[in-house]
């Protein structure tokens, strides 16, 4: 009960937080015309965090046996299951229909963490890349490090490849890699800081398959931004990052062998940083093709939310009251 008391207690001062007008007047504009209808109640959820959820990511390295019992016991179950595409047994994820947060694991040098706390919709990218044993595999935008554990869930790569350009983000990484992975393992992770739009340049046709995970609008944390100056500078910096995404795809594009798959990503809602992205790439890259990934997306319809009207290679998961999962964007591609 005092559990279940602080994390109610945690998730009424997130409640606290001030929505920000200037950023919710922005949203209201923008997404009312591209969402139409939808965006009502996609606006209930992300205004109000008491309807949030959180799923559960077991880490098989780390992984007693009395936790999926209380999660159980804790109404939560499998997030994926059934005819997808490309499910490991490794990847274990629970999630509940109702909101509230596990209570999280704080980082202790040398001692493994038993889960990852995130949003389901997160590991759609991760399912969607459908990682190999023995592939080389590129995470061009690695920070915080959630779809890498993830990755690292569902097989051993040959090279795996980490990346992140900022330093407070590429610390974060670290440590989370360093949470979740064991030693024997750990070794085998090339950790860098290099600018991620150079690297298709300085590692051309070097892996399997690359997921951008891209910078982009955080709808979810912009609404709440704590000042009125600083979500101005913020909606400025919004119209910057379609360009900014264009080139991170350019160079994943180059770092990718010829028969390789790459996997964009995002955590907004916003078609100038969506499928516009990837339709420029499509229009301007002749030696890059759609993949198909909508037979993922109706295996995992019961606990997602999806827009209609997308094409078959990406998904857009729409947050709902009882599946507050997303936003995120998700488009795969092949290269030829």
């Amino acid at each position: 009960f005092l559990l279940s008391l602080k994390v109610e207690n945690r998730t009424k001062g997130k409640l606290q937080k001030q929505i920000c007008q200037v950023v919710l007047d922005h949203f209201e504009k923008q997404y009312t015309a591209e969402l139409g209808d939808a965006w009502t109640s996609v606006r209930a959820v992300l205004t109000n965090p008491l309807c949030w959820q959180y799923a559960v990511l077991l880490n098989k390295f780390s992984q007693p046996a009395e936790l999926e019992n209380a999660l159980h016991v804790k109404g939560y179950h499998p997030a994926f299951q059934g005819p997808l595409p490309c499910l490991p047994a490794s990847l274990k994820c629970y999630i509940r229909r109702n909101p509230g947060r596990f209570p999280a694991q704080k980082h202790q040098a040398g001692k493994l963490k038993e889960y990852y706390l995130l949003n389901a919709a997160s590991l759609l990218p991760v399912l969607a890349l459908e990682v190999k044993d023995g592939e080389d595999v590129l995470d061009l935008c690695a920070a915080p490090g959630g779809k890498s554990v993830a990755m690292l869930q569902c097989a051993y790569p040959g090279n795996f490849h980490c990346n992140e350009y900022d330093d407070l983000r590429l610390r974060w990484l670290k440590e989370t890699i360093e949470s979740f992975i064991p030693d024997p393992l750990i070794n085998l992770i090339t950790v860098s800081k290099l600018d991620g739009r150079q690297i298709g340049d300085l590692k051309p046709e070097l892996y399997d398959k690359v997921l951008i995970d891209a910078p982009c609008s955080n709808d979810r944390s912009w609404l709440f931004s704590s000042d009125v100056q600083q979500a101005v500078l913020r909606l400025i910096q919004r119209k910057e990052f379609p360009c900014l995404q264009v080139q991170l795809l350019r160079s994943g594009i180059k770092a990718l062998r010829p028969g390789g798959s790459l996997v964009y990503s995002t955590c907004t809602l916003s078609k100038a940083e969506n499928s516009d992205v990837i339709n420029l790439i499509l229009n301007s890259c002749s030696n890059v093709m759609p993949v198909d990934i909508s037979e993922m997306a109706k295996a995992v319809s019961q606990e997602f939310t999806f827009l209609s009207g997308t094409q078959h290679h990406e998904l857009l998961v729409l947050p709902e009251k009882g599946r507050a999962w997303g936003p995120m964007y998700v488009a795969k591609l092949k290269k030829m």
